[in-house]
């Protein structure tokens, strides 16, 4: 038995993986997502599949800058993250394809860029984690991962977990 002023483990929330077919269809929903005619589907779709492709943390995905995002090369520049580290992450070439389709729909959507990253707001400004998570426990919902008023379930970092296992 430990001592009572021992300090008990931290909880760490269990790793889900995704299947392919989750993937899919958390993908597929978020191209459902209103305004028909608006960039945010579009967003979403390429920021959940880049992070599931890519083995990338969410924040990471969302502090890409337009420069970090190499289409010619297919590669990503990933700065500054966990421990101060920086990494180069190659990318198939159906990922530049997407990120491609993307690069091309925001500028058209943006009649002049309003911020240096690459994923951006329907009106061209920041993307925010809170609003992230939110639109991800949506289509969650939709998909069948997670039930209405469900605080625990599978995770944004999840998907960066599926690409360590499948790696």
């Amino acid at each position: 038995m430990p001592p009572q002023d021992a300090v008990s483990p931290a909880r760490r929330a269990k790793p889900y993986i995704y299947t392919d077919a989750e993937i899919t269809a958390l993908l597929a929903t978020a191209l459902s997502l209103p305004p028909a005619d608006a960039l945010r589907r579009w967003t979403y779709h390429c920021l959940f599949g880049l992070i599931a492709v890519a083995g990338l943390r969410h924040s990471e995905a969302l502090d890409l800058f337009r420069d970090d995002v190499d289409l010619d090369q297919g590669i990503l520049t990933i700065r500054e993250t966990k421990f101060g580290k920086s990494r180069l992450v190659p990318l198939q070439a159906t990922t530049v394809a997407v990120l491609s389709d993307y690069a091309a729909r925001r500028d058209a959507h943006l009649v002049a860029p309003r911020s240096p990253y690459f994923f951006v707001a329907e009106q061209g400004g920041t993307l925010l984690h809170q609003h992230v998570h939110r639109v991800f426990w949506q289509l969650s919902r939709q998909i069948g991962l997670r039930q209405r008023g469900q605080r625990n379930g599978p995770r944004i970092h999840d998907l960066c977990h599926r690409f360590a296992v499948h790696a």
